[in-house]
């Protein structure tokens, strides 16, 4: 054995031993929360609280031995000695970040994971649409949630989402009745605000649109200081419904991100995830829809955007378990300075899912000789009437096109930028709220146009 391989087997050692010494940590900490007023949530919210604790328990932090997981480590997260955060409310208020959809009526506002009801507007919702914290919906009428809330799974395959559900205390709860449209799009801020100390949170969100129901919900992540966010969100979408998810991460660059998202939706639903992935120094986001209608279609549209010493992750599944789905997934990155972005993106056709059409695409565009992007597209096909395409591309800016804008008359720097906005912009223009969609720009514009450092 060489030096450096004993060195190594040595470093892996302590890491495992301080990964350990973190899992047993949290699940302390779980247990003086669950000792400590969260007994008294309904016996259903108990009970799924410690199946998230045990599977979390039995999974443990995942590797780089884990295929899943082979390009990203979490050491920072196992070794880091996150304490639970605890609310804050006294200088929150001045922190919380504009709306991005502007003069949007409906905002709901969790600060360390609580729900901030000064800060919140969900006054004057129409008949039929629930706007609410997971507490108060546990302390008045627990049915609300009991039929979807941990129904999707997630926390029995994923230990981060396992460590949510064992923390689940908080978070927004979204219900539109059947056949009710609501046409302002709902704004969830989830805002981080650490003291002193390291500190995590386990944000919750459950969007249930029911049958022939419309709504869009925009998440939004923000904070500054060190930190760990560990999120899920479920959403459950009727036959004939249609669900708008838009979801912005713009934490600060000592950050950390953890997050899943699973969405289940009827016969002739549509669901579009729009994840825009811009802060945090680690960013990991397992998205999974599973198509269980027939004639259901799935968009999912992400942009990712890294530079420093960024790292960014998403690993999808779209799941097609009937006949006649269509999904399309687009994913564009932007990967700058030392940054890595990581996508692995899989289709799976179940049997008997005839006639899917499903076609996904990553393309990568790389600024820097020291940037590096990992892109695994999959198709797992299980029937023989389908159309299903994927693919890859990673690169430095066309040279070409670069050659011609100079050759209009801007500087190579301009053209440079100009292109790059170009190549992210692309994803900006699926989305359906002009707000958002105007005030993303701007955010985008003034970090890709401006000028190198």
């Amino acid at each position: 054995m060489t030096g450096s391989a004993r060195r190594r087997r040595s470093d892996g050692g302590r890491s495992m031993s301080a990964a350990t010494a973190g899992l047993e940590s949290l699940v302390a900490a779980y247990r003086e929360f669950a000792g400590n007023g969260a007994g008294r949530a309904p016996e259903w919210v108990r009970t799924l609280r410690e199946a998230g604790i045990d599977g979390f328990g039995a999974m443990g932090f995942p590797t780089t031995a884990h295929e899943d997981w082979r390009f990203t480590t979490v050491a920072a997260l196992a070794e880091g000695g996150f304490a639970l955060a605890t609310p804050e409310r006294a200088d929150a208020a001045s922190a919380i970040p504009p709306a991005l959809l502007g003069s949007g009526r409906f905002r709901v506002v969790f600060v360390n994971g609580r729900f901030d009801a000064g800060a919140s507007a969900i006054e004057g919702l129409p008949e039929g649409v629930t706007v609410a914290s997971l507490a108060d919906v546990f302390a008045r009428d627990a049915s609300l949630a009991q039929t979807h809330l941990g129904r999707s799974g997630v926390h029995e395959r994923n230990a981060f989402a396992a460590l949510n559900t064992a923390f689940a205390a908080d978070g927004a709860y979204v219900h539109v009745a059947p056949g009710v449209e609501i046409a302002e799009p709902i704004e969830v801020l989830f805002l981080s605000a650490p003291g002193s100390a390291r500190t995590v949170s386990h944000p919750r969100t459950l969007l249930v649109v029911e049958r022939l129901a419309r709504a869009s919900v925009v998440e939004v992540f923000a904070g500054e200081g060190t930190y760990w966010t560990n999120a899920v969100m479920e959403v459950v979408v009727g036959d004939g419904a249609r669900a708008d998810v838009y979801r912005v991460q713009q934490e600060g660059r000592s950050a950390y991100h953890v997050a899943s998202t699973h969405t289940r939706q009827g016969r002739d639903s549509v669901v579009n995830v729009h994840p825009i992935t811009l802060g945090a120094a680690l960013a990991r986001h397992d998205i999974t829809a599973v198509l269980d209608g027939e004639g259901a279609r799935c968009l999912l549209n992400g942009l990712y955007l890294g530079d420093g010493t960024q790292h960014v992750d998403h690993h999808t599944v779209i799941d097609h378990a009937k006949p006649h789905g269509e999904s399309h997934e687009y994913f564009n990155g932007v990967l700058d300075e030392r940054s890595r972005g990581v996508f692995a993106g899989r289709i799976i056709v179940r049997p008997g899912a005839q006639r899917t059409d499903s076609k996904q695409t990553n393309n990568n565009l790389l600024l820097s000789e020291e940037a590096r992007a990992d892109s695994q597209p999959q198709l797992e096909i299980y029937a023989d009437d389908v159309k299903c395409t994927h693919g890859a591309t990673l690169g430095p800016i066309d040279p070409k096109a670069l050659f011609y804008l100079e050759s209009r008359g801007l500087g190579k720097e301009e053209a440079r930028a100009l292109l790059t906005y170009g190549f992210g912009a692309e994803i900006l223009e699926r989305m359906d709220v002009p707000a958002l969609r105007q005030r993303l720009e701007r955010i985008i514009r003034a970090r890709l146009l401006e000028p190198r450092r």
